[in-house]
């Protein structure tokens, strides 16, 4: 039960961000060379692996979504610090604050479902 719940919220978590990142890229993100098409590249994913979360009952899928949400808060923290690919961000719009909470969620419930994981009867 505890692990089924966390893939619903790993889920959740995937496809907030790829949403956030799907809207930015289609209200002008799309134009920016490299950080465009990863924008519509990160909405792709996360959609890809909230599938995987929610349909494969592997620890593969669990690693992939904390992966993803590292890489991209990584990505964010460069970006509000000293720059990712030419982007600046100030942390001021309500995109930032809803891809920091979804994509932190990906790497602390993906971390824990790593470890609750369905156990098969015997």
């Amino acid at each position: 039960m505890i692990a089924w719940v966390l893939r619903v919220v790993v889920a959740a978590g995937l496809l907030g961000s790829a949403w956030v990142h799907y809207v930015l890229w289609r209200d002008g993100f799309s134009g920016i060379s490299v950080v465009g098409p990863l924008f519509l590249v990160n909405a792709v994913a996360g959609l890809v692996i909230a599938a995987a979360v929610l349909l494969w009952r592997h620890w593969l899928p669990a690693l992939a979504a904390l992966g993803f949400g590292a890489a991209t808060l990584g990505a964010y923290l460069l970006s509000v610090t000293v720059g990712f690919f030419g982007v600046q961000e100030q942390f001021v719009t309500q995109a930032e604050v809803w891809g920091v909470v979804t994509e932190a969620a990906c790497v602390v419930f993906g971390f824990a479902l790593l470890f609750f994981r369905e156990r098969r009867p015997t």
